[in-house]
């Protein structure tokens, strides 16, 4: 009963014969009592060399033989197997198996032909045979569930991947590319075949889908190519730019007079002409153009009597916190705290103390939440992407419009991922910690290599605190940068002195003067005392919010 032909072949005349041996037989049984074989059309011969003769490109002609073959399937291009029938034939003439092989679509006899032409590679010494034996099972190997087990199929993958490492360096970079995502995604088809749309199309053998699969794992590295591209013409635009420069007038070259900084000031960022004339760099600067080349204030600490006798009315069970950052103020002429971690249970006020030890020090403060940031985002975005933007104390700086603000890194200890100290965060970027590392020493904050502008920034003036609920699971350097206070949870004995705190604290929040909003009065005070036993403030504060709301309900009842 005659097969339907492959619909790669375009000869479909079967061939005569008295006796046709089974793929087995005409395998292993060359003895003289076989006749009449089967033997290849002349026409398919022709129509193969034909092909190779006529449709195969210049650049292709010197690739190996199973990577130009792995290309034409890519391409879909057609008389694959007439091409190989024809090199079979000129190599190996007669085989009973070739003319099977060129008259059905069955894998079973394909692979039947390349066991064949393994063994006459070696019986007849001639290697080409081998190579044309793993590309007639590249074209012919179906998608099977076994796959990776397959002899055929790790054969294949080899001999791709051999050739794939031998290819020259000076080939066409878009050739290259074609070659290798159809290699990766060979290499890939056991492990995510189930990821294929025409997994269960009988027509489609598992070289169809290859380059499918591999152009999925290529995505990072073309983006990585689009940004080396923008450099070099970022590049190449900056220096002709400069020969211009150079041609009209040798002293219009020279960078500008670097600005200077007075008594309590400092030249964060500094760009010479050149480099502010980057093409990607001049549609980013209006937005920072106030801080380019200027000099900006740095802020003096206000009378820290006074800042710590607020402190201390607002966060009476925190004197050990608000004693250790102020001592650092005495005597200085600026503000810059050293980097500490105040570590206390959920709900003790850490991230309220430190956010009014910035606003009563009358500096900008910078929240930042490290459990949703890392350090692609905090330590800035390269110009050549769409989302670029500088560092995160840069953006304070200009933010604040002085040079010494206040970084808050709340929740330090969920800056590696959750649970684990080890952890990356899941959206891909690398672990705030990291980037901390450089950005809380005085000596490398001093020059900090901004992505964005490409320059180094001076932010050895911003100071940092941290809150943590634990330093469990913390790295050792990030620790051994940071001083570590804990601060102990409020009792009830300081609920006195807590809510006229909380009560200023709200009212600053609606935008009113404390004087606006009576303390709580006997009724009110001790219903807040009968439920709260101490510990968290920011229950307390919910507490407080409830009665005030009351009193507006009431009020607007009347």
């Amino acid at each position: 009963m005659s097969k339907t032909p492959k619909s790669t072949k375009t000869v479909k005349a079967t061939p005569s014969f008295k006796t046709v041996p089974n793929a087995a037989a005409s395998a292993g049984d060359h003895t003289d009592d076989v006749f009449d074989l089967p033997v290849v059309d002349e026409d398919t011969v022709l129509t193969g060399a034909a092909a190779d003769a006529t449709d195969l490109e210049e650049k292709l002609k010197h690739l190996p033989r199973i990577l130009r073959i792995a290309l034409l399937v890519d391409r879909e291009r057609g008389y694959i197997h007439d091409r190989l029938i024809a090199d079979i034939e000129t190599l190996s003439p007669g085989l009973a198996l070739t003319a099977a092989f060129a008259t059905t679509d069955n894998p079973a006899t394909a692979l039947a032909l390349a066991k064949e032409l393994d063994r006459l590679a070696v019986a007849d010494d001639v290697p080409e045979l081998r190579h044309i034996a793993d590309c007639v099972r590249l074209v012919s190997l179906p998608i099977q569930n076994d796959l990776a087990g397959s002899e055929d199929y790790r054969r294949v993958t080899q001999s791709l991947m051999n050739a794939l490492a031998r290819l020259p360096t000076d080939i066409d970079p878009s050739l290259g590319a074609e070659i290798e995502s159809f290699c990766i995604g060979w290499a890939m088809l056991p492990a995510l075949k189930h990821r294929l749309p025409r997994y269960r199309h009988r027509d489609q053998t598992a070289a169809n889908h290859a380059s499918s699969l591999g152009d999925q794992a290529a995505t990072r590295r073309v983006e990585a190519a689009e940004a080396n591209i923008w450099t070099k013409i970022e590049a190449r635009g900056a220096s002709q730019s400069e020969k211009a420069e150079d041609a009209d007038d040798h002293t219009s070259a020279r960078p500008p007079q670097s600005p200077t900084a007075g008594p309590n000031q400092c030249v964060v960022a500094r760009l010479s002409e050149r480099q502010m004339k980057a093409l990607r760099l001049r549609e980013l600067l209006a937005q920072y153009d106030g801080v380019i080349n200027k000099a900006l204030p740095l802020i003096e600490p206000p009378p820290l009597e006074e800042v710590r006798k607020a402190l201390l009315f607002e966060f009476p069970y925190a004197q050990n916190v608000i004693d250790t950052v102020l001592g650092d103020l005495i005597g200085r002429p600026t503000i810059r705290v050293v980097p500490t971690l105040i570590v206390a249970e959920p709900g003790a006020g850490k991230t309220l103390i430190a956010r009014r030890i910035a606003e009563l020090l009358k500096i900008f403060c910078w929240r930042t939440d490290c459990a949703r940031t890392d350090s692609t985002v905090f330590g800035g975005t390269d110009r050549r992407w769409n989302s670029a933007e500088p560092c995160h104390p840069f953006l304070a700086i200009i933010r604040a419009g002085h040079a010494n603000p206040m970084i808050l890194l709340d929740e330090l200890d969920k800056a590696g991922g959750p649970g684990s100290g080890t952890s990356v965060p899941s959206n891909g970027g690398g672990r705030l910690w990291d980037c901390l590392l450089g950005l809380v020493e005085s000596e490398s904050s001093q020059r900090y290599p901004d992505p964005l502008l490409q320059t180094n920034v001076d932010c050895a003036h911003v100071s940092y605190l941290a809150t943590a609920n634990s330093v469990a699971g913390l790295p050792s350097p990030l620790l051994d940068r940071f001083r570590i206070i804990h601060m102990e949870r409020p009792s009830r004995d300081h609920l006195q002195a807590l809510l006229p705190a909380i009560v200023a604290d709200l009212a600053r929040e609606r935008g009113l003067d404390a004087e606006w909003i009576p303390m709580l009065d006997g009724v009110e005070h001790a219903a807040v005392a009968s439920v709260w036993p101490g510990g968290s403030v920011r229950t307390l504060r919910r507490l407080v919010e409830v009665i005030l709301r009351d009193r507006d309900a009431r009020a607007t009842r009347n």
